[in-house]
This record gives structure tokens, sequence and C-alpha cells, in this order.
């Protein structure tokens, strides 16, 4: 078995516990997810197994896009609504459009977040939330990551309820908090703030169109029927740019061998895919370290033998 299985992650879950559960569920053991979503988040989260977990950290390093709801009146502990209420203050006056348009501005491009205690992220080889459970708050490494556009999802012009709730919708690098952010929101309207609901709509190339449950992943490994919702490895690099080889090109790629590179492909950084012509995906490439004329193989996907 092989591919990328869209899976919509229920609320309540780990990303473990659904790779733990598609483990029993496919009776196969190389299955791996591409991105942690907290329990409390549902949405989309792109499962690869077998050879397509070569390829699992270049659909973590896609964008994402979420869908979520902002509480401003009070905190949390966990910065979500699972968490114990830490600080609140009463709204004092409307929070018109115009202002919540304006933080969103202010946070659209690079920003530094702070993760926060209750998250996965290590620091001295132990995950936070695991210092946080023994009410132990330890210093945390800011990150840089990229927001690239937030849209209010509420039509309405004012804000006049505690607390205040609106949602919003954000297109973001992977590394990004929306918890974090949410809180971020509320500091810059002057209040306390939590996110209280959250959906990932989007990861890379898949969306909650493509998703299927882990009932009918269930009912369709009983049918015999669960290859026809794998996809192609391929999809999950599609957003990558590509380098077209022939059959004797092929062979070299397979073994690992450098490639000239393309005028075409002179100013990419990132990785790019070798593909034959018929847009199998064999390797990724990336920009010789010391040899500026070459690309040297990241990965091979598909070797000799194959």
């Amino acid at each position: 078995m092989e591919g990328i299985l869209p899976l919509y992650k229920p609320k309540g879950m780990t990303s473990h516990d659904c790779v733990f559960k598609l483990r029993k569920i496919l009776k196969t053991k190389k299955i791996g997810h591409t991105g942690t979503l907290d329990p409390d988040v549902t949405g989309v989260l792109p499962i690869c197994i077998g050879k397509a977990t070569k390829i699992a950290e270049y659909i973590t390093d896609a964008g994402k896009t979420y869908e979520g709801e902002v509480t401003i009146g009070f905190s949390t502990t966990t910065e979500d609504a699972s968490g114990e209420r830490v600080e609140q203050k009463p709204i004092e006056g409307p929070i018109s459009r115009k202002d919540i348009l304006k933080v969103f501005e202010s946070l659209t491009g690079e920003i530094e977040q702070t993760p926060p205690m209750f998250s996965a992220v290590k620091v001295d080889g132990v995950r936070l939330y695991e210092y946080a459970r023994k009410g132990i708050e330890i210093e945390r490494p800011s990150r840089k990551v990229n927001i690239y556009s937030i849209q209010l999802l509420d039509e309405r012009e004012e804000w006049f309820e505690d607390p205040i709730r609106f949602k919003f919708k954000v297109s973001c690098s992977k590394g990004t908090y929306i918890r974090t952010l949410a809180v971020t929101i509320g500091e810059k309207l002057g209040y306390p703030a939590h996110m209280s609901s959250l959906i990932r709509t989007q990861s890379a190339c898949f969306t909650l169109k493509d998703c299927v449950t882990l009932e009918e992943v269930e009912k369709m490994a009983q049918e015999g029927s669960i290859k026809a919702v794998l996809r192609p490895l391929e999809t999950g690099l599609s957003y990558l740019p590509k380098l077209k080889i022939n059959d004797k090109v092929a062979e070299k790629v397979k073994n690992g061998a450098l490639l000239t590179i393309p005028e075409h492909l002179k100013t990419c950084n990132g990785p790019i895919i070798a593909e034959t012509e018929d847009g199998v995906a064999l390797a990724i490439y990336a920009k010789h370290p010391n040899k500026p004329e070459f690309l040297k193989p990241v990965k091979v996907l598909r070797n000799g033998q194959e």
C-alpha cells in the first residue's frame, strides 16, 4: 500500500492517535502524519503511507489554511477553549471592524511567535506540555513564521457583547500557532483572548473536500476499496518546481546522479522535483552547496531497482 490519505481529523484525537488507529485499520506499519494538530482542532491531516512517507516533510513544509474563532475578554492556560481561565477583563466599549482589520494588517507578513507552554515543541529534549503539566514554566525560544493573509469572516461593523467573538481565516507557513495568533490579536485590541475553535481547511494542495473520515476509511478497508482514495505521492509535491527528464537521464537520477541546473530553475532556492515526462517523481533535488551549476539529490524516491 502506497500513497497519501487525506484524512479529516476528528475532535478529541491527537495526530498520533489517528496514525495509531490507521495502522490497525490498514494493517501496515509504514504510516506517518504531516504536521501535528491539537486534539481540539479538526480538519485536513494528510497521512503518508508506504513510500509516500519519504515526502511527509515536504507536505508539512507547505502552507496551511485555517478557519478559527477568537474570543476576546479572557485568556486561558492553553490559549484555547480547553484551558483554565487565567485573566479576564470586561469589554469596556465596542470594537469596530476597522480596529480588527488594522490588527490583521499589522500581523500579516513575517512575525515572531513564542510557542505556548502547552505545545509539542521540545526544550532540552522535553516537550513543553510535559513541563506545563507539572506546573513548570520555562523560557521558550521564539520563532519567525509567515502570515500570508488574514481575513475576517464576519459582516458586522461593531462588536458590543462580552466576551466578543469573531471568526477569521488565515493562510500561513508551517510552525504557526493559531492559538498564539488569537492571543496576539486580543492583546493588540487591548484585551486578554484565546482561540475558541479551529479547523484546518487546507494543507499543501489537500482541502476539506478531499478528506475522508476514519469511519469511511475503516469501511473502505473492509470492502477492499481503500486505494480509490489514496493520492499518489506526486500530489503532495505538486506545489514544488519540476525538472522534466528523459528515460536516459531517469536511470542516472535513480542512482543519485548530479544534474546540471537548467536556465528556468536557476532562481529556485528550494527543493526541485526530478520527474519523468509522464509525471512520475523520481527524486528531490536542491542546489549543490559547492558546485553552483549543479543540482544535488536530497532524496531518491524511486531507485534503480524500480
